[in-house]
């Protein structure tokens, strides 16, 4: 007799050509993941082969019922870490059935941000260092901690090992792994100050591609605590107090940073950056005046400054890119439950395009 588990892994290479596409969008909510899956003739290597596919707006918070269609246009292809085979995770963005991208509909913009001439001559680089808290299911309390009470204050979780301060690594490292094999620039992991939260960093990507690879990385570290039983919060303040918040630090650089003089172009950029400060800090996660109070490494939401490894500052310069004068900078303000799309584009928009 056949386990459950001999079912789901059956490898379908063996019997037939036929491959299954898991579509995935963002549903109304702007950070809710939605999916479905079809059945394709055969092995598929780009998203132009791919059929244009429907699902109930009306169920997810974006359409009216009257006129529920929505229509979901693939956009990049993942090898499916669940499925695996030559089975696909295709992220999608949505249209109204006339072609207009619906209201949620982020990534529509941001590639025309990404295919402007200047920012294409650019190649703008993204490293985004996404932070989340795992939560016990049914208390929505951190793993790791007894519920109604509170751990030791935060000093020993940082990177830690061990039963008593770490917890939910195999969930993190199952993540690390699938995101490796679907194909995502997953570059690490990492355990975080308050207990029970992780990062993991992606990068670095290209333009749009940033935005495709963190929401569909979020997306697979959802699957996962799905099958673990456990919740994942990118609230950008889970815990009220003296606790850590969580943020999605965007690491970023152009062509003319990278190269010889590019510290000079750096400061001009964040000089650019701190002109835009509210129009950012308004687009950039909702609840993050939670987290950017100016405890806590983070700057103070109302206030924009910079510094060279300065961790509480809005933008935060290394010491290697001062050494070298050139390389890269972190905009440390993003909240955890940030829109990519939005964050990666309005850097590039804000830095390359705009004029003040």
């Amino acid at each position: 007799m056949s386990l459950l588990t001999d079912l789901i892994n059956l490898n379908l290479s063996e019997t037939t050509d036929k491959i299954i596409a898991e579509y995935i969008w963002v549903g109304g909510s702007g950070m809710d993941m939605r999916s479905k899956a079809r059945t394709l003739p055969g092995p598929v290597s780009d998203p132009s082969e791919l059929p244009k596919w429907n699902y109930d707006g009306s169920s997810t918070g974006q359409a009216p019922g009257e006129d529920s269609e929505v229509i979901l246009y693939p956009q990049a292809i993942f090898k499916d870490p669940f499925r695996r085979g030559n089975n696909i995770l295709v992220m999608c963005d949505a249209y109204t059935p006339a072609g207009e991208p619906i209201p949620t509909n982020k990534r529509h913009a941001a590639a025309k941000v990404f295919s402007h001439p200047d920012v294409v001559a650019e190649v703008p680089w993204y490293g985004i260092e996404q932070e989340y808290t795992l939560l016990q299911k049914d208390v929505k309390w951190p793993v790791g901690w007894p519920i109604g009470g509170f751990p030791g204050p935060q000093g020993p979780y940082y990177c830690s090992v061990g039963a008593d301060k770490s917890f939910g690594r195999d969930i993190v490292d199952a993540h690390y792994k699938a995101c490796l094999y679907a194909g995502i620039t997953i570059s690490g992991i990492n355990g975080e100050v308050m207990p029970g939260q992780w990062e993991f960093q992606v990068g670095p990507a290209v333009g749009i591609s940033a935005g495709d690879e963190i929401w569909v990385a979020r997306y697979i570290l959802e699957r996962i605590t799905e099958i673990a039983g456990v919740v994942v919060s990118f609230d950008p303040k889970p815990i009220p107090g003296d606790w850590n918040g969580a943020g999605a630090h965007c690491n970023y650089s152009t062509k003319s940073m990278r190269e010889d003089g590019g510290y000079e172009i750096i400061k001009k950029a964040i000089d650019k950056l701190g002109l835009r400060h509210k129009e950012h800090i308004a687009a950039y996660g909702e609840g993050n005046e939670r987290r950017l109070t100016g405890h806590h490494e983070t700057a103070d939401i109302n206030t924009f400054l910079w510094g060279v490894a300065n961790r509480g500052a809005s933008i935060r310069v290394g010491r290697d890119t001062e050494r070298d004068g050139k390389g890269y900078f972190e905009d440390r303000r993003p909240a955890s439950n940030m829109d990519p799309y939005i964050v990666t584009s309005m850097i590039a928009e804000t830095t390359i395009i705009w004029n003040p």
